[in-house]
């Protein structure tokens, strides 16, 4: 006959208990620690921040003229994290990706901008290219108000430069 040999009931149980706490370690999340893949990239790149202080937005000048034609009605201020304030002094959002800026809310809510450097940003047209308005980050300074002057940011005389 061709069977197999008898094994006690005593003998098999240590064997269905210790398959058992195996799978039930591994249902729980105890196993040993294995190598997960990382999670999908957001679209448009990496969610960050622009630095903060006084953007300046101007056209491209040329040689034989001014360096650059002001436009302040873009001008804003990065005041914390992803808010910023209007030359109207509304606080507004923005949501960064990658090197893509998307004013979220408040005055400058639609525009679209692209960091071409840490402290430079192109305005992105209506054909989704970058244009000849540029804003550049001209002031560190903290300010008392966050307000603005028609000299640009009021300026509370205290210097919180990083540079």
């Amino acid at each position: 006959m061709n069977r197999a040999p008898f094994i006690p009931p005593i003998v098999r149980a240590p064997a269905f208990l210790a398959c058992g706490l195996a799978l039930a370690a591994v249902s729980a999340g105890l196993a040993p620690a294995v190598a997960r893949p990382a999670p999908p990239p957001v679209p448009g790149g990496t969610i960050s921040t622009l630095p903060l202080g006084h953007y300046t937005c101007e056209k491209d000048g040329d040689a034989g003229g001014a360096v650059g034609n002001p436009v302040p009605a873009l001008d804003f201020q990065v005041v914390n994290y992803s808010s910023y304030k209007g030359t109207d002094g509304v606080r507004g959002s923005y949501l960064m990706t990658g090197d893509s800026v998307m004013m979220t809310g408040g005055k400058l809510k639609g525009e679209k901008l692209h960091r071409t450097a840490p402290a430079f940003l192109r305005v992105i047209g209506a054909d989704g290219q970058d244009s000849e308005i540029r804003c550049v980050l001209t002031s560190r300074k903290r300010q008392s108000d966050g307000g603005f002057n028609e000299n640009g940011p009021a300026d509370s005389g205290g210097d919180y430069s990083q540079g």
